[in-house]
C-alpha cells in the first residue's frame, strides 16, 4: 500500500472503468490524495497497481469515497488490505467512526463491508442516478474511538 503517484493515474482510471459499480471519477478528482485530510492509496503488486481507495477525514469522521480492485485481482485480499490500511490510518489520525455510501443494489460491496464490521445506519432515497438507486449509509466505529 502506498499513496497515489502521478504515474498511477492511468492504472487507477483503467481499474475504475472496469468496475462499473465504483464511482466514475475524472483525473482531477483523484487529486484528492494530495490534501492533508484526504488521500488516495493504491495497492501495488509486482509493479502493477491492483486497486485503489479514496477517502477523506474531517474531525473525528473518516469517509470512504471510492474503492475498486482490478478484475484480475478480485477475491485475493486486495480490497481487504486497502480497507485495513485506510482504517488504521484513520485511527492514527484520531478518527472515531468510518462511514461510506453504497448503492442499495450493490450486494457485493454491502457484503464486503458488513464482513468487515460495517453496519447499515441510514438510507438516502434516490441518491444515485443512471440508474436511479438509493444509497445505504454504512458505518464502522473504530476500536478505541
Amino acid at each position: 500500500m502506498r499513496a497515489l503517484e502521478d504515474r498511477d493515474i492511468n492504472a487507477v482510471l483503467a481499474i475504475q472503468a472496469a468496475s462499473p459499480e465504483a464511482a466514475q471519477w475524472k483525473v482531477a478528482d483523484h487529486g484528492l490524495g494530495r490534501s492533508p485530510s484526504a488521500f488516495t492509496w493504491v495497492a501495488e503488486h509486482a509493479g502493477s497497481v491492483e486497486g485503489f481507495l479514496v477517502a477523506r477525514q474531517a474531525a473525528d469522521e473518516f469517509e470512504i469515497l471510492n474503492l475498486a480492485v482490478a478484475p484480475r485481482s478480485r477475491r485475493q485480499g486486495v480490497a481487504t488490505a486497502l480497507l485495513g490500511a485506510a482504517l488504521a490510518n484513520a485511527k492514527k489520525f484520531g478518527a472515531k467512526q468510518a462511514y461510506l455510501e453504497v448503492r442499495a443494489s450493490n450486494s457485493g460491496a454491502i457484503g464486503f463491508y458488513v464482513r468487515h464490521g460495517f453496519q447499515a445506519t441510514g438510507r438516502r432515497k434516490g441518491y444515485y442516478f443512471s440508474p436511479l438507486d438509493d444509497a445505504l449509509i454504512l458505518s464502522f466505529e473504530l476500536p478505541g474511538g
